[in-house]
Order: C-alpha cells, then structure tokens, then sequence
C-alpha cells in the first residue's frame, strides 16, 4: 500500500499503542522487543534530547554548543524514526506460518462468542496487533 509519511507515523503509533506489553509475547514474537525498545525510545528520548541543551548551555562553554544542538536534533529524530519503522512492519503482511496461526486464532475468539471483525484474506502485521491485544483483553475481564 502506498502512503505518505504522516500514514505511516500514524499507522506505527497506532501499532505502538495495540501491541499489548506482556513479557510473554518476547518468547514468540521478535517484533516484541522492536516495540519495548521504540516504546522506551518514544517515552524518554525527547526529554533526554532536552537534557543534552540544557546541561550543554549550564555546564559547558558556549563553543560547542552547535554540537549539543546536532545530538539533540539526533536524539529528537529517534521516536519519528521508530515510530516510522513500526509503520512499514505494521503494513507488511503476515509470513504463512503466522498467517494460518492468526486465522486460528480470530476463529477460536469467534467459537467463543467473540464477535471480533478482523481481516481474514491477507492479514497483516496490525492485524496480528489487534488480534493480540483483544486475546489479553478477554483474559483480563
């Protein structure tokens, strides 16, 4: 599918946020530690890039401080280029194996009563996403 930037930041924070934060999920899924590290990225790194100009213009010379300035837009430039990565894996469509256990899957939440409207044709990564997270959802209740 063919999308703009700004698609694709709101496709990976949408992915962000769906992915649920179970320890278990490391042991099956690799995307789980992509999204622990983007989430950690996302959370702090705009405050540690704020960290580096304000300790720069408080305990350093005023000399370097076009370097403090290229770290910190380096270090701001990190969650945009996390959250662009978990957009391009959220699109991508799930391998065969995975497929066949998504589809599994959205069928066992239906048999119990689930109701739950995902893509069945070519699921994709999202999709995987959002049929985790409504799985954790019914376990909670």
């Amino acid at each position: 599918m063919s999308m703009n930037v700004y698609q694709v930041v709101k496709l990976g924070q949408k992915y962000l946020k769906l992915w649920p934060e179970k320890d278990e999920l490391n042991l099956y899924f690799p995307d789980y530690r992509a999204v622990q590290v983007s989430r950690f990225v996302y959370r702090y790194f705009p405050s540690l890039a704020l960290l580096s100009i304000v300790g720069q213009l408080y305990f350093g010379s005023m000399s370097i401080l076009p370097q403090a300035l290229t770290y910190s837009v380096f270090i701001l430039s990190m969650p945009f280029q996390a959250l662009v990565m978990l957009g391009l894996k959220a699109d991508k469509f799930l391998p065969p194996s995975l497929s066949s256990w998504y589809k599994e899957g959205v069928a066992k939440i239906n048999e119990q009563g689930g109701n739950v409207k995902l893509s069945m044709g070519q699921p994709r990564y999202l999709d995987l996403a959002k049929l985790l997270n409504i799985s954790y959802a019914s376990i909670s209740r």
